[in-house]
């Protein structure tokens, strides 16, 4: 069942109420008793996401996890050398050094 809002046009009074679908909207302010209610349009029943979030990468198919995962076999026996990889190829050292503005080396 969902929750509507309302608004008393008399006295600004603002609630919501959980009703069914199939019940006629509500014609009295609870609080001042005066027929000057309306019924809010709301947002819907929309989708409420909770978590940390969620990516593209969450719903690839099978042929892309087995790509991926063929991929990853591929480089864990190449970079053997002992440099660790990133993504892109470059290695993990390149990546991480902080670019400092000219003279701040020097203070």
């Amino acid at each position: 069942m969902p929750t509507y809002d309302y608004l008393c046009n008399a006295c600004q009074h603002r609630f919501e109420l959980f009703q069914s679908i199939t019940e006629d909207p509500v014609k009295v302010c609870p609080k001042c008793g005066k027929k000057k209610v309306h019924r809010l349009i709301g947002p819907g029943g929309a989708v409420i996401f909770k978590g940390s979030g969620f990516y593209i990468t969450d719903y690839r198919s099978q042929s892309y996890k087995k790509a991926a995962a063929a991929e990853k076999s591929d480089g864990v026996a190449s970079s053997s050398d002992g440099k660790s990889s990133g993504s892109d190829g470059k290695s993990a050292s390149a990546g991480s050094k902080k670019k400092q503005p000219v003279g701040a080396a020097d203070k």
